[in-house]
């Protein structure tokens, strides 16, 4: 009898798990290529194919520092049992639905860190201040970083004096030499859990000496050749044609931040059963991470074209080159959140980006009403999750117990 309920416990947790990466693939991952859709330079049904496709391998790919962060790093002195890894992923996807009916995008990483907070606390375990504190930094600097890289990025491209065959290039170079630096769980690497792009190569072609005790050298090469490539290859566009070219740049770079949200996405569906994969299956953290992807992978095939029809026809106003201001901070920020396991929402840093980008032209061009309900948003839900989750754990196991 105990063995059949822990079986229907595990089951529920999957497909709760399976519920919420649904919802995450079909809402979360849309911004990336609504650009692109707005621009015609992709098709909405190609674009949610895409975006299902490259966010679920970013899932597999780099969501294992996120995962362990929700699941293990939010409360301390109690492990997230399987009854409380339910309570979390239904509070968080209860939240979430209400940021869908009311067309408030209710950040997916405020609910699903509130509410395992709350059920850890109802579990009896200890608030974590110095996760709390590492996350709370965080969060309060991405819109000066997504709004001031999303201006500067803005800037550059308005500037009479730099000509988009020169200034186009320099941001794909920008992007090409980050992505070369980026963390990837395919990657071997015998000093890290997760392996670069830059490190393989410079150890494969030998390595080479470090740069005031700590920089390989080697890695520079290598960091500044990847840069290298995607400007020529991008200047190449823009200079057989201007507009085609930007376009190119727009979609490859929907596609790198697709894959970067499905990265930064998982672990808020798979983190709540990290414990029960680990300890009560004996599971490796790739089979969690492989069921995450397949539920975003889902949600963007079934959910996201909807989505990507409303927010293209956003993008569409904002243009191309606007558009671009706001996807580049989108990269790198997601990119800097993986690694350092701190779960965030796209949705946050690009619309810090759309204002960030907007000022660069003398107006944000979003509404300050709506902004700042939308701040207001999001702090509600951080606060009032945890009570939720508290509550509903509670409740839970009051019935399981009864």
């Amino acid at each position: 009898m105990v063995a059949l309920s822990f079986a229907v416990l595990v089951a529920v947790a999957v497909l709760t798990c399976l519920s919420m990466a649904w919802v995450l693939g079909a809402n979360s991952n849309s911004p990336p290529f609504a650009p692109a859709i707005g621009a015609n330079a992709i098709s909405t049904m190609q674009a949610a194919f895409v975006i299902g496709v490259l966010a679920a391998a970013g899932a597999i790919a780099q969501g294992g520092s996120i995962s362990e962060t929700v699941g293990a790093d939010l409360i301390d002195g109690v492990t997230i049992t399987p009854l409380a890894a339910i309570a979390g992923l239904l509070t968080a996807a209860t939240f979430m639905a209400i940021g869908i009916y009311t067309r408030y995008p209710i950040p997916a990483a405020f609910a699903t860190t509130g509410a395992m907070v709350g059920v850890g606390l109802s579990l009896g375990g200890d608030p974590a201040m110095a996760t709390y504190r590492r996350l709370g930094t965080f969060w309060l600097l991405v819109p000066f970083m997504s709004g001031g890289l999303a201006y500067a990025t803005a800037v550059v491209l308005r500037r009479d004096d730099v000509p988009e065959t020169v200034g186009v290039p320099l941001l794909a170079g920008f992007v090409g030499a980050i992505l070369a630096n980026v963390r990837l769980g395919v990657i071997p690497d015998p000093e890290a859990a997760q392996g670069t792009l830059a490190t393989f190569l410079s150890r494969r072609l030998g390595g080479g000496p470090t740069i005031a005790g700590t920089v390989d050298l080697g890695v520079v090469l290598v960091t500044l050749a990847a840069g290298l490539l995607a400007a020529v290859w991008v200047r190449r566009r823009v200079l057989a044609s201007v507009e085609r070219g930007i376009r190119s740049f727009l979609l490859v770079l929907g596609g790198i931040v697709a894959f970067s949200s499905g990265g930064s996405q998982v672990g808020l569906a798979t983190g709540p059963l990290e414990n029960l994969f680990r300890e009560g299956l004996g599971l490796p953290g790739i089979a969690l991470l492989s069921l995450g992807a397949a539920g975003i992978l889902a949600g963007a095939w079934m959910g996201a074209p909807r989505l990507l029809q409303a927010t293209s026809r956003e993008y569409a106003q904002l243009g191309v080159r606007r558009s671009i201001a706001a996807l580049v901070p989108g990269f790198v920020i997601a990119q800097l959140a993986i690694a350092l396991g701190i779960p965030i929402s796209l949705n946050n840093i690009i619309l810090s980006g759309v204002v960030g980008g907007g000022l660069a032209g003398g107006s944000a061009g979003v509404s300050r009403r709506k902004i700042g309900f939308t701040v207001t948003f999001w702090l509600l839900t951080l606060a009032s999750s945890i009570a939720v989750g508290f509550g509903v754990y509670r409740l839970f196991a009051t019935v399981a117990g009864g």
